[in-house]
């Protein structure tokens, strides 16, 4: 088994997508977006020969898993973080799956002395159960003091008939989306640039009243135009039937998977958020995906109190939870990760965790 570097594009998404394409955090846009943003990021296949080399012969060889590295320098302390990685073929037992992983860390820490990062940090898509969470053990890593992305997600199946997803939702849930719709409530996608500027306008409002600490417009118009480009997000718009904009949200889609990844609402005596959502969930099935993954959901312990009320709402919708081996570290230098160790615990006492 090895890693190398893949730089090809139709080679990455044609992998990602064979591996079901689970997290758009492994996908090519996202690694374009942190190239935006400043940061080195580096896409790794970790391959299984197959059939070793003899004389005059190449090895035949076969790519079984993919790693996105975005290389991220802070005074605090500097990390290789794989954002919801790797991720591998689902026929994977778990003795191959542990090999990869030994592999991928060996490599990367090699990397990390050689460069002056403190720690390898994994922010795994595995679920969260013992014998994923022993692998991590045995390789000798610990639970990171924060979450990095999401570690509990909300998660809706899709494929089924549009009346069989209303009928499955929450009695209240279903009669908010057949109010709005009553009300004259009008759900508009845009996929143009310019749009930004509206979605802007509220999520700084809903910023101010949740108490939360936005992502910049600049972040926010980067991000719609990396997935744009390969025709993988849109934004969503919920008017009311005065022209009042009061919903907002900005979808990432991979192939598999539509992703409610940024939103933004206001007080309004009308349900739009929730006509927007179910006008989302059913541009997902036009797109063909399989799932529509709401995102963060309360984890007591990992994310803000907070996220109750909305928590809520997405499970409204109905579908089922999936929980994350919580993120970790294999650390490198235990004096340089100890200041990022603090720091983390001040931030996981900052936000109410």
């Amino acid at each position: 088994m090895h890693i190398k570097e893949i730089t090809d594009y139709t080679v990455w998404t044609n992998h990602f997508n064979q591996f079901d394409s689970p997290s758009f955090l492994q996908s090519w846009e996202w690694g374009e977006l942190q190239k935006k943003l400043g940061y080195i990021t580096l896409r790794f296949g970790i391959y299984d020969d197959v059939i070793p080399a003899k004389a005059g012969i190449q090895a035949t060889n076969s790519l079984i898993g993919i790693a996105q590295i975005i290389k991220i320098k802070a005074r605090r302390g500097n990390m290789l973080f794989i954002p919801h990685g790797p991720i591998f073929k689902s026929t994977l037992h778990s003795t191959q799956l542990f090999k990869i992983l030994t592999v991928l860390k060996d490599y990367l820490a090699d990397c990390a002395k050689k460069e002056g990062y403190a720690f390898v940090r994994f922010a795994p898509i595995w679920e969260n159960k013992p014998e994923y969470r022993q692998m991590f053990k045995d390789l000798g890593c610990k639970t990171a003091p924060i979450y990095m992305h999401s570690e509990r997600v909300w998660i809706l199946d899709v494929t089924k008939p549009e009346e069989q997803l209303l009928s499955e939702m929450r009695k209240t849930t279903r009669y908010s989306i057949r109010k709005a719709e009553k009300e004259g409530v009008v759900v508009k996608k845009r996929d143009d640039e310019e749009a930004i500027d509206e979605f802007v306008r509220l999520y700084k409002e809903t910023a101010d009243r949740e108490n939360f600490t936005p992502f910049s417009p600049k972040y926010l118009l980067n991000e719609f135009k990396a997935f744009h480009k390969t025709g993988s997000s849109s934004w969503f718009f919920s008017y009311e039937k005065d022209g009042r904009l009061t919903a907002a949200a900005l979808i990432n889609y991979t192939q598999s998977t539509a992703f409610y990844h940024q939103g933004a609402t206001l007080h309004s005596k009308i349900p739009t958020s929730y006509i927007l959502q179910w006008e989302s969930i059913k541009e997902a099935k036009r797109r063909g995906c399989k799932y529509y993954n709401f995102w963060g959901t309360l984890q007591i312990g990992r994310t803000p109190k907070s996220w109750g009320g909305l928590t809520l709402f997405k499970q409204g919708f109905g579908g089922f939870q999936r929980d994350y081996v919580p993120t970790q570290d294999y650390i490198v230098n235990w004096p340089r990760y100890h200041v990022n160790f603090l720091y983390e615990q001040y931030l996981k006492y900052k936000r109410g965790i």
